[in-house]
């Protein structure tokens, strides 16, 4: 179940409408105290949070998702008519798996949900990857720097994944959109760069591994000199 925190009507319906004719189940809430009330009684698959609600905002909400231990792991889409840099990366750093921009198209948002969620699904029978004390576990989809649990994203989970999969090889932007965003939208390519900016944050000291190549992309150092 998908569900839309959006206190315009008209657009909430939209919304609802869209990801229902397309196969999903969605529901709608137009502001934090309903959605609060539907999260007594079921969890949702995906959020669909809009930034500017009246009360409670959708910033607070995510904030408090991810201090739960119950709700952590839902994926959230932040929608926001602010396009600034940084409410883009304030998102991220607190935790949304993506962001889309008002306004926007339905089958932008469609695809974008049916990508997180496809990032959200659990992979089964994976190896660990390592480089030095970073471990990325594939089967339970988590991260640890020496033996401590680092919370990433989806996008920043794969992202990891794909570098320590592929170690000394340089992705361009591009190839790391359709891989990881599975989108080959040019204009996104800021998506990339800010999704590594975070990401090379969270990893600390392992961060500097992750090389920009100017005029391609990027690529992880595996040389381990800590």
């Amino acid at each position: 179940m998908i569900w839309c925190i959006e206190d315009d009507p008209g657009i909430r319906e939209i919304e609802v409408y869209a990801l229902n004719s397309t196969g999903m189940n969605a529901v709608g809430f137009g502001s934090a105290e309903e959605f609060r009330e539907a999260l007594k009684t079921e969890t949702p698959e995906l959020i669909l949070l809009d930034v500017m609600l009246p009360g409670e905002d959708g910033v607070t909400i995510l904030k408090q998702l991810r201090a739960d231990e119950r709700y952590r792991h839902i994926p959230v889409i932040m929608a926001t008519a602010r396009s600034s840099e940084f409410d883009k990366v304030q998102s991220l750093d607190l935790g949304a798996d993506d962001y889309i921009t008002k306004p926007f198209g339905m089958m932008e948002m469609v695809s974008r949900v049916k990508a997180v969620l496809r990032r959200a699904q659990p992979k089964q029978g994976k190896a660990l990857l390592r480089l030095g004390g970073l471990t990325l576990d594939e089967e339970q989809h988590t991260v640890t720097i020496d033996g401590q649990r680092t919370a990433l994203t989806f996008k920043e989970y794969e992202l990891l994944r794909l570098f320590l999969s592929h170690p000394g090889m340089a992705f361009s932007r591009d190839q790391l959109l359709q891989a990881v965003w599975n989108t080959d939208y040019a204009e996104e390519t800021r998506t990339v760069d800010m999704h590594i900016r975070t990401l090379r944050q969270k990893l600390g000291d392992y961060g500097r591994h992750i090389e920009t190549i100017r005029g391609v992309g990027y690529r992880l150092e595996e040389k381990d000199d800590r």
